[in-house]
């Protein structure tokens, strides 16, 4: 049986912002740190890892993703940091600044509906981000961390989120590839909102 490596992420696409962040991802590999760079095209925010699942179970989790209550809302994309933190850097990420409540009621919905397919419950909690590099090793940290603090402000734009994506993730050599299993535009609280 076919095991699909899966998320449930809201995409990045607007050509403005994903300039931006390709900018400031040259300017972090400038400083001669040991970067591995998400390609512009694969950032996104990741809502639900979802890991291993079979063919059977894209269609269930659409029908949940489905049930979902969000209208149209906008994403300020702004600043850079580090997980864990700046002493022990692992990734590099672009802060959210607006949309961080739409993301959050986003996620609790997720979860308790995904609970109900026997997918576990994500008790790190949900830090809405998006993951712009990883660090391999300590090399030239000091330069990156300047950098980082330079950019701490840095605004990347705004983006329109109309859509929550089901994503496979195929790992390859040369970095993820990235396909969409299903989309949905999830369902209206009022008539109000869908405006």
């Amino acid at each position: 049986m076919e095991m699909i490596r899966s998320f449930i992420a809201v995409d990045i696409d607007d050509a403005t912002v994903l300039e931006n962040l390709s900018k400031i991802q040259e300017r972090l590999l400038r400083t001669g740190a040991d970067l591995k760079l998400v390609k512009p095209e694969n950032i996104h925010i990741t809502l639900k890892f979802l890991g291993d699942i079979t063919m059977t179970m894209v269609d269930q989790i659409y029908n949940e993703m489905d049930q979902v209550y969000f209208g149209p809302f906008e994403i300020k994309i702004k600043g850079i940091g580090a997980f864990p933190n700046l002493r022990r850097i692992s990734i590099v990420w672009a802060g959210i600044h607006q949309g961080n409540n739409e993301l959050r009621a986003i996620f609790n919905q997720l979860e308790s509906r995904l609970q109900t397919l026997g997918f576990k419950q994500d008790y790190k909690g949900f830090s809405p981000h998006l993951t712009i590099a990883r660090v391999r090793t300590g090399k030239n940290k000091e330069l990156l961390v300047r950098e980082l603090n330079c950019l701490a402000d840095y605004e990347f734009g705004t983006v329109a989120a109309k859509c929550l994506r089901l994503k496979k993730s195929v790992l390859t050599p040369q970095g993820p590839i990235y396909s969409v299993l299903r989309e949905t535009y999830g369902k209206r609280l009022n008539a109000q909102e869908s405006r």
